[in-house]
């Protein structure tokens, strides 16, 4: 009953205390939103060019991505950068990652934003993976790993800062617990309802994001987080009943980027590592079995053993 009440509650938040006028001076900072180029994460572009950071768009589209930075630019007149990235594609999120490390020798913030919603079961990433597991979790995890030299540089050249990686979660991740048997196309798998694959990969998130934090918090402030229930392209897979009355639902996306904002920008959320935010930019309570240890290892070591050999 506690977690449908979290999950319930967090549908109708308070209103925001704090905004996108609240972020700092970013002017040196490089950041690196995936999904940037719709919905949410465009949202979180947005101000964070507005606010002089440099951010790279990291997207599977190349021609939406192009299409969102010329709008950005006519909006804030900052440029932001395209990088292309395919999460359901662990060579592409290889290739991505190197492209990066190529042009900057450091990375402030890493929103991990993307993800998808409900696809249908049949699909399944380029390695064979669940396409929502392997696109949301573990394209997210090779692609954090991959990037870590530049992620610890910051808190290597300047002691009083470190780096941030904000995971966009969801109230999903209250429905669920964390079963490794239906990340691959197994039997178990395929009985699985898109909704189910979903709610898995939302878990997940915020399990990767507390073990992330327990294992690089010397160097690297990490949290998860709940955007809120947001409208956007995410939805695009949903159908009938469930459509109409999840539509009805949800908020606008300049409110959804807010959560994620806070986390990566404000002054005081440097002290959140390991935490779990809900709508709008307040600290909450994740599902108690997303933050044990042991399933934390668990699953570092299967995302760890699912990404080898690239």
């Amino acid at each position: 009953m506690g977690n449908q009440l979290s999950a319930v509650s967090q549908m109708f938040p308070p209103k925001p205390t704090w905004g996108v006028n609240d972020i700092p001076d970013l002017s040196g900072k490089v950041v690196i939103v995936t999904g940037g180029n719709t919905g949410v994460g465009r949202e979180t572009v947005k101000p964070l060019l507005a606010h002089g950071a440099k951010v790279y768009i990291a997207a599977r589209n190349e021609a939406k991505t192009k299409s969102a930075i010329e709008d950005l630019k006519k909006e804030t007149g900052k440029e932001a950068v395209s990088l292309q990235l395919d999460l359901a594609d662990l060579v592409s999120v290889k290739a991505a990652a190197e492209e990066f490390l190529s042009k900057e020798s450091k990375l402030d913030i890493l929103f991990n934003n993307a993800g998808v919603m409900a696809c249908p079961v049949e699909q399944l990433t380029k390695q064979g993976f669940d396409m929502q597991i392997g696109t949301n979790v573990l394209g997210h995890y090779y692609f954090t790993q991959l990037l870590l030299p530049a992620l610890k540089a910051v808190h290597a050249n300047n002691p009083s800062e470190k780096a941030r990686v904000v995971i966009t979660s969801s109230s999903a991740m209250y429905v669920t617990t964390l079963d490794l048997d239906i990340f691959e196309d197994t039997p178990k798998r395929r009985k699985q309802s898109p909704m189910a694959l979903y709610n898995q990969s939302k878990h997940a998130n915020v399990v990767h994001a507390r073990e992330f934090a327990r294992r690089y918090g010397d160097d690297i402030v990490t949290t998860s987080l709940n955007p809120g229930n947001i409208r956007t392209e995410l939805q695009r897979y949903l159908a009938g009943v469930q459509r109409f009355i999840i539509l009805r639902l949800l908020h606008p996306a300049p409110l959804g980027a807010l959560t994620q904002l806070y986390a990566g920008t404000a002054p005081e959320a440097a002290n959140l590592n390991g935490k779990f935010l809900i709508p709008w930019a307040r600290v909450g309570a994740a599902r108690k079995e997303a933050l044990d240890p042991q399933t934390g290892e668990k699953l570092w070591s299967w995302l760890e053993s699912h990404s080898q050999n690239v």
